[in-house]
């Protein structure tokens, strides 16, 4: 099953899955592997707020910075603003007893910039990174 979260304009998607939350980020860094894509960090934010001395409730938390290098290269040549938005994120995450693995759209955040010469590569991009969750969920 898949969500959408936001207002009028759709922000995230996201899907569930019944995987553990290590074995769905597995899956998903090798799925955008398959597209082209690289996982720049991966973000453990239960151990980093441990180590800082929290505590997350509500399970296991992860984000996962992820970069196609050449997709990334045309976007900041056509608008040096895209680089407040790399590089994408994919969340992997416990709720209410599976895994949730979402982004935020390319298209939505792109959109912000207001330049329409963006359009065609974050559809691209974003059609990829949907892809990529939806395999990694369903493997």
């Amino acid at each position: 099953m898949s969500t959408a979260e936001g207002s009028a304009l759709k922000l995230t998607h996201t899907v569930r899955t019944a995987k553990a939350v290590d074995q769905a980020a597995r899956d998903v860094e090798a799925s955008l592997a398959k597209r082209k894509f690289s996982v720049l960090w991966a973000l453990d934010v239960n151990r980093t707020l441990a180590d800082k001395g929290l505590e997350l409730r509500g399970g296991q938390f992860r984000i996962l910075e992820v970069c196609s290098a050449p997709r990334a290269k045309e976007a900041l040549e056509t608008n040096p603003l895209v680089a407040n938005l790399l590089p994408c994120k994919v969340t992997v995450h416990e709720r209410e007893g599976g895994t949730e693995i979402g982004l935020p759209l390319p298209t939505a955040l792109i959109g912000l910039l207001g330049d329409p010469r963006l359009r065609t590569l974050a559809e691209e991009v974003e059609r990829a990174m949907l892809e990529a969750i939806e395999e990694a969920a369903a493997s």
